[in-house]
């Protein structure tokens, strides 16, 4: 019987062991590069696979802005004291003869509480009449009143006092302190004045717990717009003047991606901030790992718009939505700078793919480990 040494023997089994490892498929977090490249529209796929430059980060960072039409900023500010439909008003009439049209027994006045200002801006008074009292301030009020009491009785006295009413009021709805109706009055003529009234925007109304990402939406009418909520202390033109009816609604902001692969975490991710780049995404769920990440194979999935895939691909011919892989090389000369460059938009997957040596590592650790090669491979290959 022939012998053979011992480490014959034992190359023998780690060659054999190789060739299974090599027919066998170790586990990995997900598609590597390669894999990824070949599911292209050049290789017979359905999505366009593109290298990031800095043509292409230019040509996708066209991210939906928000504001206020020109109506809302133009408007000016309502005059606090003016009378509107709806508004509350309180009359007190003193005459100057013991007897008057309107006095008592028990005095020389005579209060009126709570006169509502009609649909059609017009109050009632008594021997004055159906009064226009919408579109005057109460000293203008004050003067119509008097004027058309003085034939009935002599140098009438007249106060008019305003409450809003109906007619001036905004609805605040949503991550606000005290949601409610207020009055738009000296304080609340502006959307920041109302949003202070209604205690300011709620803590951790944001993604992240913060207020600067919450969304401010005002309604008007058939109109509509939103803003950041920290953009109302950046740029003054957007503390718009309110007008009654107007609906404020706050809302935290929604937006979110999914992190996958070989990164630090891998979950749905809500934004942190108002602009996301790509580096800012990866630094959010812990970077990559550095025994494991290939940091020349991170992929960005999303179903791009029309007039963006056209300008990325320069297909003029692009019809819909379509399917968008965008590659990111950080180790380019100038990956860092394109990563950071690349806007994140919502409901965009990001993947990371895991380095060739990943697997090389498992391979040997398989090899070299304390069970022995018949072990290993029954292990892998399940038997």
């Amino acid at each position: 019987m022939q012998c053979f040494p011992i480490r014959w023997v034992r190359g023998a089994s780690l060659v054999a062991l190789c060739g299974v490892l090599a027919a066998c498929q170790l586990p990995k977090s997900g598609p590597n590069k390669s894999e990824i490249l070949a599911g292209s529209v050049e290789n017979g796929g359905n999505a366009f696979v593109v290298e990031v430059d800095d043509r292409v980060a230019r040509a996708t960072s066209k991210i939906p802005q928000f504001g206020f039409s020109s109506s809302f900023t133009s408007a000016q500010s309502l005059t606090a004291d003016t009378v509107r439909p709806g508004d509350v008003l309180g009359l007190t009439i003193w005459e100057n003869v013991d007897d008057g049209l309107l006095s008592g027994e028990v005095g020389s006045s005579t209060t009126l509480s709570e006169v509502q200002v009609d649909a059609d801006g017009f109050i009632f008074v008594p021997y004055a009449g159906r009064v226009r009292a919408s579109g005057n301030t109460p000293e203008q009020l004050r003067q119509v009143i008097t004027a058309k009491l003085q034939d009935q009785t002599p140098d009438p006295q007249v106060e008019v006092r305003r409450s809003a009413g109906d007619g001036a009021t905004v609805a605040v709805s949503g991550s606000v302190a005290a949601p409610g109706i207020y009055p738009i009055e000296l304080p609340t003529r502006t959307l920041t004045g109302m949003l202070s009234e209604a205690g300011g925007v709620s803590t951790g109304a944001g993604a992240s717990g913060g207020t600067d990402i919450s969304l401010v939406t005002l309604i008007r009418g058939n109109q509509k717009g939103t803003i950041w909520y920290d953009d109302l202390f950046s740029n003054s033109k957007l503390d718009v003047a309110l007008r009654g009816g107007d609906r404020i609604l706050v809302e935290a902001d929604s937006r979110s991606y999914i992190a996958l692969g070989a990164t630090g975490g891998q979950s749905r991710v809500a934004f942190d901030t108002q602009d996301l780049s790509a580096l800012e995404a990866l630094a959010q769920v812990g970077g990559l790992l550095s025994l494991s990440s290939d940091p020349t194979g991170i992929f960005i999935l999303r179903d791009e718009r029309q007039d963006i895939a056209r300008s990325v691909m320069g297909r003029p011919d692009l019809q819909g939505d379509q399917r968008m892989v965008y590659l990111l090389n950080l180790t380019a000369p100038n990956g860092l700078f394109v990563a950071r460059d690349f806007v994140i938009r919502d409901d965009d997957t990001i993947y990371v793919t895991e380095a060739p040596y990943a697997q090389w590592t498992k391979s040997i650790s398989l090899i070299a480990g304390g069970l022995t090669p018949l072990a290993n491979v029954a292990t892998l290959t399940g038997n």
